[in-house]
C-alpha cells in the first residue's frame, strides 16, 4: 500500500478557522456520521464539508468528486488541492477553496487519511482530529456488507493500525444518531469531552 502527501506550501499556518479531521479504519462509520452532522449543519454556512476528490467512482456511502488517474495528476499540478495523499490504490485530495474557508473563520470538516495528520496541523492554525472507530467485530462485519471490490483483504484492512492522534475519539458502536450528535457538538465547538 502507498500513501504519499503532499500539502501546498504555506509560510504561515493558515487561520483564523477550524479544521476538524475525521480518521478512523475502513466501516468505523466515519461516512455515515459525517452525513449525519452534514445533515444537522446544513443551515450553518459556517460549517463546510467539502467533497473529496478520489480516483474511484463515487457511491452511495461516499459522494466524492470521482476524477480519472490523469485527470487527477493534471489537476496537482495546476494547484487545485489544498491536501493529496494515495492511499489503497487510490488518489485523494480536498479542494484548495478549503484554504479561503478557513481564513475567512469558517470551519471545515473532512474525512483524510491518517498519514496526513501531522503535514496538516502544521499547515493549519486550529486543528481538531476526530477518530472515529468500533470493536474489530463490528469493523469486520460493516466491511463484508459493504462489499466494495476497492476494500481489498478485509482481514488486512483490520490489521493496520489506525492509530492516530487524535484529540477526541468516538466508538461508533452503539446509535449512529447518537454518536452523529457527538460528532456534531465537536464541529460546533460545544462541549464535547465526555
Amino acid at each position: 500500500m502507498s500513501e504519499t502527501l503532499t500539502v501546498a506550501e504555506q509560510k504561515d499556518a493558515i487561520g483564523p478557522g477550524r479544521l476538524i479531521l475525521v480518521v478512523g479504519p475502513s466501516g468505523a462509520g466515519k461516512d455515515t456520521l459525517l452525513g449525519l452532522a452534514r445533515a444537522a449543519c446544513t443551515e450553518d454556512s459556517n460549517i463546510v464539508f467539502p467533497r473529496r476528490i478520489v480516483t474511484r467512482e463515487a457511491s452511495a456511502a461516499e459522494d466524492n468528486i470521482a476524477m480519472s488517474v490523469d485527470e487527477f495528476r493534471r489537476a496537482r499540478e495546476q494547484g487545485s488541492f489544498a491536501v493529496h495523499w494515495e492511499a489503497h490504490d487510490h488518489a485523494y485530495a480536498l479542494p484548495v477553496e478549503i484554504n479561503d474557508d478557513i481564513r475567512a473563520g469558517r470551519t471545515v470538516v473532512a474525512n483524510v487519511s491518517r498519514t496526513v495528520l501531522d503535514d496538516l496541523r502544521r499547515a493549519y492554525a486550529n486543528v481538531v482530529v476526530v477518530a472515529i472507530t468500533a470493536p474489530p467485530e463490528v469493523l469486520a462485519e460493516r466491511l463484508a456488507a459493504r462489499a466494495r471490490a476497492s476494500d481489498g483483504n478485509i482481514r488486512e484492512r483490520l490489521d493496520r493500525n489506525v492509530g492516530a492522534s487524535a484529540d477526541v475519539t468516538i466508538v461508533n458502536a452503539g446509535s449512529a444518531d447518537y454518536h452523529g450528535r457527538h460528532l456534531v457538538r465537536v464541529i460546533r465547538n460545544e462541549c464535547w469531552h465526555e
